[in-house]
């Protein structure tokens, strides 16, 4: 295949740099790029008795996390049974609030008492011990589909699949998968082996149907911020072309609402507009808006799903906000730029927005930032992120008995902590992380950062940004390429949206005088190495996207440095 010089430079960076694996970058091939389910582990198991179950009409319940990973894997497991024409199932999604992230034996005993005889689990149950022990004594059997850390002892499910699941040589091949991607292998399984069984309704479903629901698995892919390499990236990709298709009404209402050309959708769409639409369902009231908008056939259901989702959207920026200011006023007066590890909590404040908090804060000064507040039940509970020289899961782990409960990721994690213990937080995570090996903190600095290219910004034609959006979709493990824009002035600063938090600059090039607009959310101009002044010249490092707002190209800043 032709590819230009700029894009073999920027894969050269990315360590693609022979024809082959350049071929095989650019165009992923759906069947060469993806791994046979039945290689995850448990699979076999889960696949039987799933079909056990369809075949004898048994009462199903897909219990699914309420975010933007375990939905979007609800969905996919609801479109398979209404495809294969069963109705004798139901979705449980917990309250975010109420009852928190996890596998709860409350809930298990609700369905039982509805006569749920198989769980299948989405994106939750890895560590469920007690919970799957639960169900097992009501005569309620349990699949996991997971994709979180497996520490050492595993729940006593019917199957537990997890792609981390065995020896990072001898496992599944690709150990990244998210929880709807997982929830889809066993989809995709369960379609292999129901036509092979010629079970009722199976032989009728076109073979390769099951990629119709990679719109959903896009979708949570890029939520949950997983690596976009290898199979992900196959995933992502073939998952945007659904959805940019998608007959959906939910899709097709939320595109509408917010102005998204939906043939057009890239992954910045899915990241900044559909996710957190999705998400507010359950930060701000009920989680099953999210699943009902993504699920519904009726396109007015879905036009009044899509108004309630972005009225929740709106107060949840709104209690994002307030917590943010409070957490680094108090971040100031407590903290130096040197703590690896910070920790705050308000009782005031709500469990279900404190991982939004935690990021904003972290994205700030990087190292691990914990926020903790109150729930529902009075409870206190809370969230962290890590810029990813610490590991939360490792933190963690290295925390002693502090938390009541903790799970989580390398980037991001969730804790619930005892009130006699809440206190003792700062210096227990503070001890754990320095006894991590490579545990000294990094600068992560924005500011500190390597561009890919050196341009003007009259070489930011059209062609140019269709050269790098063929990297895309971009993401964790791809991130999108930074440019060094030299020979700028500066015409104009200003400030826009609610409380003046977000940044924009007005560039114009020395030489050929084009222009351009440039932008950052919830920047400060003071927030740059070089503040930006009109009549200032300047070197932009950005990456360069569509200008939803005005339409033609803008620059996304990452940092301004003197010439």
């Amino acid at each position: 295949m032709e590819v230009s010089l700029l894009v073999r430079s920027l894969l050269a960076k990315r360590g693609v740099e022979s024809d082959e694996h350049i071929a095989a970058f650019l165009e992923p091939d759906y069947e060469r790029g993806t791994h046979d389910p039945f290689l995850l582990e448990g699979m076999e198991r889960a696949v039987s008795r799933l079909l056990s179950a369809i075949a004898q009409g048994e009462r199903i319940a897909v219990y699914a996390d309420f975010d933007c990973d375990g939905i979007p894997g609800a969905v996919v497991l609801s479109d398979f049974f209404r495809k294969i024409g069963y109705k004798n199932f139901e979705v449980y999604l917990p309250h975010r609030d109420r009852e928190g992230y996890g596998f709860h034996k409350e809930a298990i005993a609700q369905l039982a008492s509805n006569n749920v005889s198989l769980i299948i689990t989405v994106d939750v149950g890895t560590t469920a011990i007690d919970a799957v022990q639960f169900a097992n004594e009501r005569g309620v059997d349990v699949i996991v589909t997971d994709h979180h850390e497996v520490n050492g002892v595993l729940p006593d499910a019917l199957a537990v699949i997890n792609p981390k699941l065995g020896p990072p040589a001898g496992g599944y091949p690709f150990r990244d998968l998210c929880g709807a991607a997982v929830a889809w292998k066993l989809v995709q399984a369960t379609l292999t082996e129901g036509k092979k069984r010629n079970a009722s309704n199976f032989s009728v479903i076109p073979d390769g149907w099951e990629k119709w629901l990679l719109d959903m698995v896009a979708i949570a892919t890029i939520a949950d911020m997983v690596p976009l390499v290898d199979e992900n990236r196959v995933l992502s990709h073939f998952g945007l072309k659904v959805l940019r298709k998608s007959p959906r009404p939910g899709i097709i209402a939320l595109c509408n609402r917010l102005r998204l050309r939906r043939a057009e959708l890239t992954e910045d769409d899915i990241a900044f507009s559909i996710a957190p639409r999705v998400n507010a369902a359950s930060r701000m009231d009920e989680p099953d808006a999210a699943l009902k908008l993504l699920s519904t056939e009726n396109p007015e259901e879905a036009e009044a799903l899509v108004a309630h989702l972005e009225q929740l959207n709106t107060r949840r920026k709104g209690v994002v906000a307030v917590v943010v200011r409070q957490a680094r006023k108090n971040m100031r007066e407590r903290f130096g730029d040197s703590e690896q590890v910070v920790v705050l909590g308000n009782p005031e404040w709500k469990p279900a927005i404190l991982g939004l908090a935690a990021n904003s804060i972290m994205e700030d000064r990087g190292g691990v930032v914990c926020l903790w507040g109150r729930d529902a039940n009075g409870n206190l509970k809370g969230s962290c992120r890590s810029d990813g020289n610490i590991s939360i899961a490792e933190l963690f782990a290295n925390a002693g008995d502090v938390f009541d409960a903790a799970g989580g990721h390398a980037n991001s994690g969730g804790f619930s902590v005892s009130h006699e213990n809440v206190h003792a937080l700062p210096e227990i995570l503070t001890r754990a992380a320095s006894s991590l090996s490579g545990a000294v903190l990094q600068n992560t600095d924005k500011n500190d950062v390597t561009p890919d290219l050196l341009v003007s910004l009259s070489e930011l034609s059209s062609a140019f940004f269709a050269d790098v959006s063929l990297l895309a979709p971009f993401g964790i493990g791809n991130p999108k390429p930074i440019l060094s824009v030299c020979e700028t002035t500066v015409t104009e600063v200003k400030r826009f949206g609610r409380d003046s938090a977000h940044v924009e600059l007005r560039l114009e090039c020395r030489r050929s005088g084009v222009r351009m607009r440039a932008f950052d959310f919830f920047r400060a101009p003071e927030g740059f190495t070089l503040t930006p002044e009109a009549g200032t010249e300047a070197r932009v490092l950005a990456t360069i996207g569509r200008d939803s707002f005005r339409g033609g190209l803008a620059l996304r800043i990452v940092d301004v440095v003197s010439v």
